[in-house]
């Protein structure tokens, strides 16, 4: 047990000066002082421990606190920590947007950096939308998103979720975003697609998408050969098609992106979380020359205006160089295929489980619903026992309502997966007593 005169020293502190977000502070009245992290496990006062089966919100893919990273971080320190990217560069930068562009499809050819997920969505759908303006084609104004949608939360991005819990404060202030059936019912999803491109073939814009999985909906899976078909739709029409691959990234889905799944390709891509691997904050959104030529003019009022004070930051980009250098480890790729075997395995012993219900799995992430009555959903109230009961178990996982998941660091020993399946088993039996 940690130290409890600093552990309540620390407790009292933080919720004297500091609102946490996606907490509910009334009923969620202390957070846990974290000191240190090694690998997948973080660490306490008193060295208390938890297993990191979450990535720490999915940015950690090679856990914490990395030597090599870390080392990297500091060299760059020691030579420019910061400098303004607006008519300045800097090496790291430029590396990394040649090393990441060698790693997507070769009509991406343009990287243009952010701080973080939800705003390089709101630049890819700026792209989008001042791609057709700056031709003069101003009724290409709509969007169009899947059902159960999640893009991150400045208003932008909120206007691209699925109207929920996140944004129903803010439902009337957002801009119109016409959403399609879930596609994990293909048919309906294709045909709604139709329909509304049928309806008004020349005032839409963009498609935007979470390919192959859609994480903070619920982790909710569907095929490629569904998302190769509405793209193929969305081109068909005009439409550019904006991949939010924030979560996906970085071998989540089993290949360096999920777009590597596709016959269709999108035409920009949002990335950020594993981009630095937990390190430092970034994002990016890469596009091709030919959005990135539709910009250029002797007239000013055709640019591109958005930044950030932190734009391309040089400590963010070698922390990125980093974690591209180990992503590039065919140890890493070992890694991720040994935890996709063993997701598989556990996932085939728990076929027909009475608790343990809709089990499905996407190259590192596994997925599964807690079968506890009829209701379903984020607000699930067995969301906050699930989360309670496996800190107790020192397991950092973080419900979405009654959908459990794991995105654990590529580090993650197979022994300590087998602490998360046998968490899960033991919780699962205690619903079955209980319910």
């Amino acid at each position: 047990m940690p130290n409890k005169s600093n552990f309540n020293s620390y407790v009292q502190r933080d919720a004297a000066v500091i609102w946490h977000p996606f907490t509910q502070h009334q009923i969620e009245p202390f957070s846990i002082p974290i000191t240190r992290g090694e690998g997948c496990w973080l660490y306490g006062e008193n060295e208390e421990k938890y297993l990191d089966a979450i990535s720490s919100w999915w940015v950690n893919i090679h856990g914490h606190g990395h030597p090599y990273m870390a080392q990297k971080i500091y060299e760059q320190a020691l030579k420019i920590e910061q400098v303004i990217f607006a008519g300045f560069t800097h090496e790291p930068a430029i590396t990394l947007s040649e090393r990441l562009l060698a790693h997507l499809p070769t009509h991406f050819q343009k990287v243009f950096f952010s701080d973080n997920g939800s705003t390089a969505v709101e630049v890819g759908v700026k792209m989008a939308l001042q791609f057709f303006h700056n031709q003069g084609k101003t009724k290409k104004r709509k969007i169009i998103a899947l059902q159960d949608a999640y893009h991150g939360d400045t208003f932008g991005a909120m206007s691209l979720g699925a109207p929920s819990s996140f944004n129903a404060p803010f439902q009337d202030m957002l801009f119109e975003v016409e959403f399609i059936s879930q596609p994990g019912n293909p048919e309906a999803c294709i045909q709604d697609m139709k329909s509304r491109l049928a309806s008004a073939p020349d005032e839409y814009a963009a498609f935007i998408f979470e390919p192959l999985v859609q994480g903070a909906g619920g982790m909710l899976m569907y095929e490629a050969s569904t998302l190769d078909a509405l793209i193929q739709l969305a081109h068909e029409h005009g439409l550019l098609c904006i991949a939010d691959e924030i979560m996906t990234g970085f071998g989540r889905t089993g290949k360096w992106f999920a777009m590597d799944y596709l016959q269709e390709k999108p035409d920009i891509v949002c990335l950020s979380k594993g981009l630095t691997g937990g390190m430092m904050a970034m994002g990016v959104t890469c596009c091709s020359n030919e959005l990135f030529d539709s910009f250029l003019s002797n007239d000013r009022k055709k640019t591109l205006f958005h930044s950030h004070s932190f734009t391309a930051n040089p400590l963010a980009c070698a922390a990125a160089n980093a974690s591209l250098d180990l992503m590039e480890k065919e140890e890493t790729w070992t890694n991720i295929e040994r935890i996709m075997l063993s997701h598989q395995q556990w996932a085939d012993s728990q076929q027909n489980h009475l608790i343990l219900h809709n089990i499905r799995q996407q190259g590192t992430i596994l997925a599964l619903d807690l079968k506890v009555g009829e209701a379903t959903g984020y607000m699930h109230p067995l969301r906050d026992i699930a989360y309670q009961y496996f800190i107790k178990k020192g397991i950092l996982l973080r419900p979405l309502g009654n959908t459990l998941y794991i995105l654990a660091p590529y580090c993650i020993k197979n022994e300590e997966l087998m602490l998360i399946y046998q968490a899960l088993e033991a919780f699962a039996e205690e619903l079955r007593l209980t319910y």
